[in-house]
């Protein structure tokens, strides 16, 4: 049945699906990729769209920003509608100068600060590691279409405007973290909890190390690398 965040019904939604924070995003990995995509949501214009790729089922849905946000719609895909993997397909901001722009990094490991997972259900970890399988499933993929990964742990932070700067040196030396993005954490906790998978694949918008970064244009439509490595481990 529909929750108050989504209107589709129970049949509507692939079992896996690729989140993108942007809902934009979501509409052109629709138009572009699938075939024969039909539109299962705009509740508060989260697009949400289902079609196929090379004949299989898949499903594509915006999750907002933050963890807060995708906490709520990983949770009511898992849980209510019968989702079993989300692949979320996102943006990061480099901590480590091997990473350069537009790379695509896959998620070993999301380390965060947050107190997500203990409010959610009283977990004290703080580092959760991405489902196994679909990290051998997107590592294969990646092969296959010749696309380079780099694969390492990620911070998922709460805060995008951090007073006093981001001690992104600090956090890389202490914590392995090779980028920063908003989403993982709260993503990866709820498959955990659920029985589900999760993974994430994330191409480098900016650099805290050259300060170089993207437009919001490219954000939205020039992140295409990592949408073939999701596309193709189906």
């Amino acid at each position: 049945m529909p929750t108050p965040h989504n209107t589709a019904k129970i049949g509507e939604i692939a079992k896996t699906v690729l989140m993108p924070g942007d809902p934009l995003r979501a509409k052109y990995i629709a138009e572009r990729f699938l075939d024969h995509p039909v539109q299962f949501n705009a509740v508060r214009n989260m697009f949400g769209y289902t079609g196929t790729y090379k004949g299989k089922p898949v499903s594509v849905m915006g999750s907002g920003m933050g963890m807060p946000s995708i906490g709520i719609y990983s949770y009511e895909l898992f849980k209510f509608y019968e989702v079993e993997r989300i692949i979320r397909v996102g943006s990061a901001g480099a901590y480590s100068p091997d990473l350069k722009l537009f790379d695509v990094m896959l998620v070993a490991n999301s380390w965060s600060e947050s107190n997500y997972a203990a409010a959610q259900n009283g977990s004290p970890d703080h580092l959760i590691p991405a489902s196994p399988e679909l990290l051998r499933t997107l590592r294969d993929a990646a092969r296959k279409t010749g696309i380079p990964l780099h694969e390492g742990t990620v911070h998922s932070s709460d805060v995008f405007y951090r007073e006093g700067g981001t001690p992104f040196r600090q956090i890389l030396a202490e914590h392995g973290c090779l980028a920063v993005e908003m989403e993982s954490f709260s993503l990866f906790h709820n498959a955990r909890v659920l029985g589900r998978q999760a993974a994430c694949l994330l191409t480098i918008s900016d650099s805290l190390v050259t300060r170089e970064e993207t437009t919001a244009e490219q954000r939205e439509k020039a992140f295409t690398k990592m949408m073939v490595v999701a596309l193709e481990a189906l």
